[in-house]
């Protein structure tokens, strides 16, 4: 493998996010000298964010301060590093122009990766609240490509962790009741954050994939609704009371639910109905993760079900 450095700086957007905080600690623990910008703590802010922030600088962690919008803050931070990686969600995924536009002056960047780490964009045709979601994607995708700064987009696929909280509820022990969208026969890629974020490090500085566009489709954990509740019930030993939403209403609640509650509806048709995830071959330019880095053991849904056996997570929330 052709390392950009062998120990590059690298700078996180949305580091104090959901998935931001597993980017922030793999980098970490990869020894990689790590930033994040965040925006300023306010009182009203959750004293999580605080705690959290307060946890990355004990790791060594550096955070610049500021907003989105104070473009010579972002170019003095981005002069300092290398490598520049956004986990933002909806809606600021946007913003993203205005990081590229001060990766741009700064003119240091050597490599960008761009707020994806789910879905293919430019592959999938879900339902018009989430297409909105894949078209703002694809814009910033196209902005990265005309910038002239190298760049990677990550297709991470399904957040492994959240999706197994949300469908199988596992920190609530008393109830046996799970809903399957659509017919649960949907195959999808189940992948856990912590796999996600460590893959990504390694794609960061990793001079293949420069330019490239990397599918993450782990083998061991591409797993059906119906095979996943399955795997629960026998690690339990308990049978679960199962619900079915159909097709037609999920789309009835695409249709009808106002913004932002619209949006999760609609992925989970693309995941669960469409199967969209499996739903396209790779082509010969697209980057398998798991052909890059074979050395790399990831965790399989197997052995993600047992660490929620152990210690099973806060509720997540409904959004996504």
């Amino acid at each position: 493998m052709g390392d950009i450095e062998k120990k590059s700086k690298i700078l996180i957007f949305g580091g104090t996010g959901y998935y931001g905080t597993y980017q922030v600690k793999a980098c970490v623990a990869a020894a990689h000298p790590t930033y994040v910008y965040a925006r300023p703590v306010k009182p009203h802010h959750d004293p999580s964010k605080l705690d959290l922030l307060k946890e990355f600088k004990s790791l060594g962690v550096t955070i610049f301060e500021g907003e989105l919008d104070e473009h010579e803050k972002l170019v003095e931070a981005i002069r300092q590093v290398d490598i520049v990686i956004v986990t933002l969600g909806m809606p600021p995924i946007m913003d993203q122009l205005k990081i590229i536009a001060a990766m741009k002056e700064a003119g240091n960047v050597k490599r960008f990766i761009p707020s994806e780490f789910g879905n293919e964009c430019d592959r999938i045709s879900p339902l018009p609240p989430y297409q909105a979601c894949c078209d703002q994607k694809k814009i910033i995708r196209r902005a990265a490509e005309k910038s002239g700064i190298p760049y990677t987009f990550v297709v991470a696929n399904t957040y492994g962790a959240y999706f197994v909280n949300y469908l199988l509820r596992p920190y609530d022990k008393k109830s046996n009741k799970v809903t399957i969208y659509g017919t649960g026969e949907a195959r999808f890629s189940c992948n856990y954050e912590k796999d996600i974020a460590e893959y990504t490090v390694k794609v960061a500085v990793d001079s293949r994939t420069e330019n490239g566009l990397i599918i993450y489709r782990l083998p061991k954990c591409i797993i059906t609704q119906l095979d996943l509740i399955s795997m629960w019930e026998k690690k339990t030993g308990r049978t679960m009371e199962k619900a079915y939403v159909s097709e037609k209403k999920l789309i009835g609640l695409s249709e009808t639910l106002p913004f932002p509650d619209n949006v999760p509806m609609a992925i989970l048709h693309s995941l669960f109905v469409k199967g969209e995830e499996m739903a396209y071959d790779l082509k010969e330019d697209d980057l398998d993760v798991v052909e890059l880095y074979p050395e790399y053991k990831y965790t399989t849904v197997e052995e993600l079900l047992d660490i929620f056996l152990v210690d099973p997570p806060k509720p997540v929330l409904a959004a996504f």
